[in-house]
């Protein structure tokens, strides 16, 4: 669909509007960063009233009508991206008014999860243009829509927001967001419905973005932006105006490697040379120190550590593993001593059990209702389980320990259990002393497990070692990999880097309706309510967190239930939309029910992507026997357990 442009009455007026806004500024000395910035708001102010005013006049029952009202949309969403560097960063929760995703979203942020779930209504252009395809729609609930984003862009011109202009600080983190929403959001159709301006939008935000570079260097000259990064910058500029008009023929694969993750290491060493501080919530995961968005250590999902964080000393962290890991394997953590965490998360297998669709449960004759999902990369989710039902992993370690279902034990029989053996008791003893602990608690031993567990996180994948530069993919793993940002549209949900439900700036993870079947024949749909069951709301039945794709070729079987034994079984669920494209009535169903309409071609080069998402892990072998105990009884449990 060609783009109808603004009048010129409007062009002429939104700029006269921005250049005495800017100039306004000139007798009270404020800078050009800032100049900039409430420029562009106020712009934004005066293209989102324009739209309203066109929707107002306009026949959106008539063909001709709403044409002309989506392109002023369209055109509108410049002026968003424009301003989007900014105001993503300062105003996140706000932003959702002016271009959310969602109607609603409940995800919680890392800072809310010991709280409720919040309700979040989104408003704004996206959803506007999404609401303009449903027939008949009502054109007061769609200047609702532009009313809410224009209301949300006046707490950006607010003294609490512009103070962060007073110095250099805020300019390097909002800049890190935005390199890091050009790999992972701006070039995958995540919150632009037409994929036909997805480009041209960003080739506008990156004009744009370079003029904001230019104002940032004038205003803060002792703290420049380097020469060689603004090289690097313009390189991009130039790549982005050589690409194809089509979305689906980009290359996100050389976008990201050779220009986006190179800008992101020259941005990360200028906040570590200026000592930037952060004091806004975008920044509470990220970590400083990485210089590589492929970096598995980019941002922290968990605390791993527990009771043991105030030991950095390499050794001693050494000893609590090995403690740890005669624990993973001993059934003494179950009541019946014939239970272990490796009776469900096979080290060597992934740590989850590829050999069946789900594992017993405790009282070895039922199933357990959902597939036994992999502990690698567990830590790189703010919400644990496939329903985020827990906020840690200490919290999901005591729910498996105290689970009728699973080893169906108490902390304090652990305890007196654990305590019985010599070896143990001698161990823990070390680690209260190392902690400055008056005894020995449940938390040394939950602990423990996790800290185990938790190294075989650390490793890369090929995909990773190609993006740092260490190797060379083949053009299938490219291919497939631009298939999965652009035409498959997998990008929009497993976001890059660690293909996760984790989205920039790496604070929530995010839960999805796919319409599962409980069976593979797609007789009925899943009768697992998921999310639903923790946080109750008719947006969230069904929904489950965002899987992680790292190792996905090595984790089978696939989805929630273990429903899918193949890979190829779930593209072909994808491909045909999901529940509601194969027939399932699904309301709040997230994933598009649309056919992606891939050739077989491609769904091979899909799973060749996905292969080289399998990491390079190093895995141990099992303890060769367990701790005695002066508990006679105890003393005939095996390794591993028994089932």
């Amino acid at each position: 669909m060609k783009a109808i442009l603004f009048s010129s009455k409007t062009y002429i007026s939104l700029f006269v509007l921005g250049l005495i806004f800017f100039f306004s500024f000139k007798k009270a000395e404020i800078s050009s960063l800032k100049k900039i910035y409430l420029a562009d708001v106020e712009r934004l102010e005066g293209a989102l009233q324009h739209l309203k005013v066109t929707i107002q006049q306009e026949d959106v029952s008539s063909e001709e009508g709403k044409l002309r009202v989506l392109n002023y949309l369209n055109e509108t969403r410049i002026y968003v991206k424009n301003a989007d560097f900014w105001l993503r960063y300062l105003e996140p929760i706000v932003y959702k008014k002016i271009n959310g995703p969602l109607p609603v979203e409940w995800e919680n942020e890392v800072f809310e999860k010991f709280e409720k779930p919040y309700k979040r209504e989104g408003a704004g252009l996206s959803l506007a243009a999404v609401y303009m395809e449903e027939p008949n729609f009502e054109k007061d609930s769609l200047i609702r829509l532009i009313d809410l984003a224009m209301e949300s862009c006046i707490p950006y011109k607010q003294d609490s927001i512009t103070r962060f202009f007073k110095n250099h600080h805020a300019f390097f983190l909002a800049n890190r967001l935005f390199l890091l929403n050009l790999a992972a959001l701006y070039t995958t159709g995540f919150e632009c419905p037409d994929s036909e301006r997805i480009l041209p939008e960003l080739k506008a935000m990156l004009t744009h973005v370079s003029m904001i570079n230019s104002a940032y260097n004038e205003t803060f000259q002792d703290y420049p932006l380097g020469e060689m990064y603004l090289k690097r910058f313009k390189k991009l500029e130039t790549y982005i105006a050589s690409q194809h008009q089509d979305i689906n023929r980009f290359n996100h694969y050389n976008f990201i490697k050779d220009f986006v993750n190179l800008l992101f290491a020259m941005n990360q060493e200028m906040i570590r040379k200026y000592k930037i501080v952060s004091e806004n919530f975008n920044d509470f995961s990220l970590n400083n120190k990485a210089s590589s968005i492929f970096d598995k250590f980019l941002y922290e999902g968990q605390d791993t550590k527990g009771i043991y964080r105030g030991i950095k000393n390499d050794s001693l962290l050494s000893e609590i593993r090995a403690f740890g890991k005669l624990l993973f394997y001993d059934p003494i953590l179950s009541k019946n001593n014939k239970r272990s965490c490796v009776s469900c998360h096979k080290p060597k297998e992934f740590f989850t059990d590829t050999s069946v669709t789900s594992s017993l449960e405790f009282d070895q004759h039922t199933l357990l209702s959902r597939n036994t999902p992999t502990l690698l990369n567990a830590d790189a989710n703010h919400l644990l389980m496939l329903d985020g039902k827990h906020i840690d992993l200490f919290g999901q370690f005591k729910d498996v320990i105290a689970n009728p279902k699973e080893l169906a034990s108490t902390e304090k029989e652990i305890l007196k259990k654990i305590l019985s053996c010599h070896e143990y008791k001698e161990r823990l003893k070390q680690f209260a002393d190392w902690t400055n602990s008056k005894e020995i608690t449940f938390e040394h031993i939950s602990a423990s497990v996790i800290l185990y567990f938790s190294q075989f996180s650390k490793y890369t994948a090929p995909f990773d070692d190609a993006m740092n530069n260490k190797s060379i993919l083949n053009t299938q793993v490219i291919d497939g990999f631009n298939l999965f940002m652009g035409k498959a549209a997998c990008g929009t949900c497993h976001f890059v880097p660690l293909f996760n439900g984790v989205k920039p700036p790496y604070i929530g993870s995010e839960f999805e309706v796919l319409g599962v079947p409980q069976t593979k024949d797609f007789k009925a749909l899943s009768v697992d309510q998921g999310r639903y069951l923790i946080n109750p709301a008719k947006e969230t039945k069904h929904a489950f967190r965002t899987g992680n794709l790292k190792n996905i070729m090595k984790t089978k079987p696939f989805m929630h239930n273990g429903v899918f034994k193949s890979m190829e079984e779930v593209i072909e669920f994808y491909d045909a939309g999901g529940g509601v494209g194969k027939g399932f009535q699904l309301k709040n169903q997230t994933l598009s029910s649309d056919s992606l309409k891939l050739s077989d071609t491609e769904k091979i080069q899909l799973i060749q992507f996905m292969e080289s998402l399998t990491e390079n892990i190093i895995f141990d072998e099992p303890p060769a026997a367990l701790p005695k105990s002066k508990i006679k009884a105890l003393n005939q449990r095996k390794v591993g357990g028994e089932y």
